[in-house]
């Protein structure tokens, strides 16, 4: 009986195999490559869940942890008066009552709406007197301040729309003490002042006092520190540091009550808004980059909570916007260019 015997193989064999499994190798690295998924997030997921239409549809109930999501609204459709739609959405703010003040630029509606914290429409004003709504901030009095865009100014009125005060002169632009040029956010000072981000026509910052009495600016057009191309939002914290959105500089600035320069962060994109809470919670609406962001009209953005000592992200979401507020239960309001109010509310499907 013959036994057959297998040769050992050849070198040439090995070195052909090897090379296949590296072909194989790289062949599956280029198709990695050019399959990328998606970007790392920025920070962890903040968990929220968003109603989509708030003050065109009433907030439905939380549901049972045990029972599935269901995204759809309770409640009828047009909470408003009839016909009543908004326009683009610029601005919100709630009150310590949970009234949520919504400023917009339609037509079919008075530019000063508010509603319940369900949703539901309470009353509305403002009707005539404003030309481009853009900023609403509620200062810790109560008081209620715009800035508009059209009329180059500021104003102060009760939460019922009683007018307190104004600032610069309608339909004039200007860079001297009693005019602006598009201001575009208001920025409430511990000694009872207040700081007027002026805007996308000036590159400043100005300061006033309570009763709104020109003290001093800073600001001039440029990329170096203290400087600004487009300063959108301010925003003050608990030991008065003053936070500048350089938006079109893709930067945020910091600087002491008197505008002295401190620091900046460039890691942050091009941030349309900026909300900081009494305990100094930093959250913001921002997006990648002002090119991108002007491509896409404020599409695109995020939710960014970043920490207040050294600007590292905390957390992220993705959402259009233009201006955000966050109340002290941690809704999260969004003022959208497309026409919404996204109402963003801690939760999570199947949670």
């Amino acid at each position: 009986m013959s036994v057959s015997k297998q040769s050992a193989p050849r070198n040439s064999d090995i070195i052909s195999a090897q090379v296949k499994s590296i072909l194989v190798l790289i062949s599956m690295a280029m198709l990695s490559a050019d399959q990328q998924g998606w970007s790392t997030r920025e920070g962890v997921l903040l968990k929220y869940r968003v109603n989509l239409r708030f003050g065109e549809e009433l907030v439905s109930s939380p549901r049972p942890p045990n029972q599935k999501a269901n995204l759809r609204f309770d409640g009828d459709d047009d909470t408003m008066p009839p016909g009543w739609k908004f326009g683009r959405v610029s601005a919100v703010a709630v009150n310590a009552q949970g009234e949520v003040f919504v400023f917009h630029r339609g037509h079919r509606a008075d530019p000063m709406i508010i509603f319940d914290a369900k949703g539901r429409y309470l009353r509305s004003w403002g009707k005539g007197m404003f030309i481009s709504p853009h900023g609403l901030r509620i200062d810790p009095a109560g008081n209620v301040w715009t800035t508009d865009v059209g009329s180059h100014q500021v104003m102060k009125f009760t939460q019922k729309g009683e007018l307190l005060l104004t600032l610069g002169k309608k339909g004039q632009t200007g860079s001297t003490r009693d005019t602006f040029n598009k201001p575009t956010d208001v920025a409430f000072a511990r000694d009872g002042g207040f700081y007027v981000s002026d805007g996308y026509g000036n590159t400043r910052i100005v300061k006033f006092s309570k009763d709104g009495k020109y003290l001093f600016e800073w600001g001039k057009p440029g990329r170096g520190p203290g400087e600004f191309n487009t300063p959108h939002s301010v925003q003050v914290d608990s030991k008065g540091t003053v936070y500048v959105s350089d938006r079109e500089n893709n930067r945020i600035q910091m600087f002491t009550p008197e505008g002295k320069f401190l620091r900046m962060w460039t890691h942050l994109g091009s941030t349309q808004n900026i909300f900081i809470t009494p305990n100094d919670e930093i959250w913001m609406i921002t997006h990648r980059e002002n090119v991108e962001a002007g491509a896409l009209n404020t599409l695109g953005g995020r939710i960014f909570r970043v920490d207040i000592a050294n600007g590292k992200i905390l957390g992220s979401i993705e959402s259009p916007g233009h201006w955000i507020h966050v109340t002290p239960d941690h809704l999260i309001f969004i003022g959208s260019l497309t026409g919404n109010v996204l109402r963003w509310y801690p939760g999570w499907p199947n949670q």
